[in-house]
């Protein structure tokens, strides 16, 4: 590929996102989409040199170079990797548009969870009424291949999932092979493309305790709030007197959303503070439905991370309930999602978060009221712990 006259005009835009992130609306939402149409007026320094250096590939290199979008996109990667911050990043576009689904909480797909166990092999877990469970995958199976194609270790899960999304029409699909049976036995199906609507909150009355509710979050997404509000009235009217939220391998999601449902559980009052580079402000809650009266405990491990720190947090820094199990992976920052013109989008961290008695989060996270080794066998100890724990309460009634 000879001649890039527009090379220079490339770096020029790469740069434009970056110095957008650091500049406009620092500490505003995290996640916000924001349209580049609103920034290309912004004029940016040159960069003769590394004009002078793609003149002289095209007149020197040997073999072919690569396709204009896997230079423009390596030259972004460059200008990021200056900054030594790992949360300000580039997506490209296919990869992009999927996490924008996943925040929606809504994509065309089989509707699995997928995640790498300690073998390197990779599990799925289908969620409920989804087209893979219709058509008889199990959770835990594990996955040997799609469409006829061996799944390789060393494939990314995100990769992985992007293969299992698709079109909803008639006869569009996936095939896959998993082994889910004790004698290893192969099983294929072919399961059809549908909408899934990704549940961000599963819930249910412990079998162990009546008395008690059980709320996992999975991930804040923009239907977190109101998932979250449907199950907490569906526990209330099942007379529960304790709750258990768990926030274990939650890693985050939107800003906005965390902030309600950290409302749910404490009322008004400071959820978060946020310092950018210019202004710190207060982030409250909503008290519109909020349950203060139920005992609460939170379980969190190293995987809770970012959105769902600042929920755990509050919870803590309130009194309103205690964390039970590891140190929290301390993801205490935002960040900016900037969607570019040709549908890749840019992370920038644009602003710090604290907990309303100013613990830092970033790099530190946070420690539980009560510390638990995670059990080598798998058992769930950390909510045998809670269960004790709010057993203790009701007991003190």
């Amino acid at each position: 590929m000879k001649n890039h006259p527009f090379w220079r005009s490339i770096v020029s835009g790469a740069v434009v996102g970056t110095i957008l992130g650091l500049t406009f609306l620092l500490g505003f939402l995290f996640n916000d989409l924001i349209n580049t149409d609103q920034v290309m007026g912004i004029g940016v320094a040159e960069f003769p040199l590394l004009n002078e250096v793609q003149v002289l590939l095209d007149q020197h290199y040997l073999r072919e170079q690569p396709e204009h979008s896997a230079l423009e996109y390596g030259a972004i990667r460059g200008v990021l990797e200056t900054l030594g911050d790992h949360y300000t990043f580039f997506i490209e576009p296919p990869v992009a548009q999927s996490e924008s689904d996943v925040l929606a909480g809504t994509y065309g797909g089989i509707g699995v969870q997928i995640q790498r166990n300690e073998q390197g092999q990779m599990i799925v877990y289908p969620y409920d009424d989804s087209p893979a469970a219709t058509q008889g995958i199990l959770a835990g199976a594990v996955l040997v291949a799609i469409n006829g194609s061996l799944v390789d270790i060393s494939m990314q899960p995100d990769l992985l999932d992007q293969m299992l999304r698709g079109e909803v029409k008639d006869g569009n699909g996936v095939t896959l092979t998993v082994i889910q049976s004790p004698d290893g036995d192969e099983f294929t199906a072919f399961v059809p493309f549908g909408v899934i609507n990704v549940p961000s909150v599963i819930w249910r009355v412990v079998p162990e305790d009546l008395r008690i509710g059980y709320l996992q979050v999975l991930r804040f997404t923009n239907r977190t709030p109101d998932e979250l509000a449907a199950a907490i009235s569906e526990l209330e009217t099942t007379g529960v007197e304790g709750l258990v939220l768990d926030l274990r391998d939650n890693s985050g999601g939107l800003l906005n959303e965390s902030i309600m449902v950290a409302g749910q559980f404490l009322g008004e009052g400071v959820v978060v503070y946020e310092r950018n580079n210019q202004t710190e402000k207060s982030l409250e809650a909503d008290s519109s439905r909020a349950i203060t009266s139920l005992p609460l405990v939170v379980l969190v491990n190293h995987n809770t991370a970012s959105a769902a720190e600042l929920v755990a947090g509050a919870i803590q820094d309130r009194g309103r309930g205690i964390l039970i199990g590891q140190q929290t992976f301390g993801k205490g920052t935002v960040q900016q999602i900037f969607r570019l013109s040709d549908g890749s989008s840019l992370h920038v961290t644009s602003a710090e978060w604290f907990t309303p008695e100013y613990q830092k989060l970033d790099g530190v996270g946070l420690q539980p009221d009560i510390v638990m080794i995670p059990d080598i066998n798998g058992r769930d100890v950390e909510l045998g712990e809670a269960l004790r724990q709010l057993n203790s309460q009701l007991a003190q009634e």
